[in-house]
């Protein structure tokens, strides 16, 4: 799937980050989204790879990176320590600064690497997400219910992990499956099934609710924005677009902000892969 890229494992000092690289050109980092690995990016990276030097890790906790052990506060899994992830991989093959694309869960590690290290990240696009805090903070019934893995994931231990565990493949992917390559879904569903990935994951949720709730309460309470341009995309037909203004919570974030919905549910880069590359391609190399 990742033909003319190479692979490596990089330490970063708090987790082993398993990477592929390929193209050349400017330096883009692409993140991935729960319950996902790297793979999510097959039918954008390559393509994008003709203009950029693409690195396409897994975050820690997912797919083929290491899962560091939990903590009673959650930091492993915060995004505060998975940008730091991504910093070190990024430093390791010789980038300064990068442009970041990141969907659901690499969305909310991009805009956070790029809060906390504003001086690594040219541009951002962020993929059907608003920021963790204005969700949390805004949730409501409407929000609770669609977005119930939130609260469920975040139970403490062990529920989650034992409930997931006795059938992940009935519990991970609750939409149309043909939306993904068999292939990539395969091994989606071989990573998901390893207890140490369940783990991790019900604590990257744990760590949202808690940790990366604060830090991005922290982050508007002291009037921190994001310095670089962002490019919001976003599903048009998930639910975002009846539960928020979406660029209007960008731009409170942000003082330039660009985007809009793509005709597909949450799965952008899989659903509708050329529409996604047209606008990344366009934002990235303006």
């Amino acid at each position: 799937m990742f033909d003319g890229f190479t692979r490596a494992d990089i330490d970063t000092g708090g987790a082993t980050i398993r990477v592929q690289r390929g193209g050349s050109g400017p330096p883009l980092l692409l993140l991935h989204g729960y319950p996902q690995t790297h793979l999510m990016w097959h039918r954008v990276a390559p393509r994008l790879a003709e203009a950029f030097t693409v690195v396409v890790p897994d975050l820690r906790g997912y797919g083929a990176s290491s899962k560091p052990p939990a903590t009673a506060d959650h930091a492993p899994y915060a995004k505060r320590a998975m940008a730091r992830d991504q910093v070190a991989v990024m430093e390791q093959l010789g980038f300064a600064r990068f442009a970041v694309a990141g969907h659901d869960r690499g969305g909310r590690v991009g805009y956070r690497l790029a809060l906390d290290h504003p001086g690594r990240v040219s541009k951002l696009a962020v993929l059907d997400i608003v920021p963790t805090g204005e969700a949390l903070r805004r949730a409501d019934a409407a929000f609770a219910l669609g977005y119930w893995h939130w609260f469920f994931l975040a139970a403490p231990a062990p529920l989650p992990e034992t409930l997931i565990g006795h059938d992940p493949d009935a519990f991970f992917f609750q939409v149309d499956r043909s939306v993904f390559d068999p292939e990539a879904l395969a091994a989606y569903l071989a990573s998901a099934r390893d207890p140490a990935a369940i783990r991790a994951i019900c604590e990257d949720y744990r760590a949202a609710a808690t940790l990366d709730f604060a830090h991005d309460e922290a982050d508007r309470g002291a009037g921190r924005r994001l310095a670089c341009p962002v490019l919001a995309l976003w599903a048009g037909r998930g639910p975002l677009p009846g539960w928020y203004d979406v660029l209007g919570v960008w731009r409170d974030w942000a003082d330039d902000v660009r985007g809009r919905a793509i005709d597909a549910g949450h799965f952008l880069a899989e659903e509708a892969p050329d529409e996604v590359l047209a606008e990344l391609r366009a934002f990235f190399i303006d």
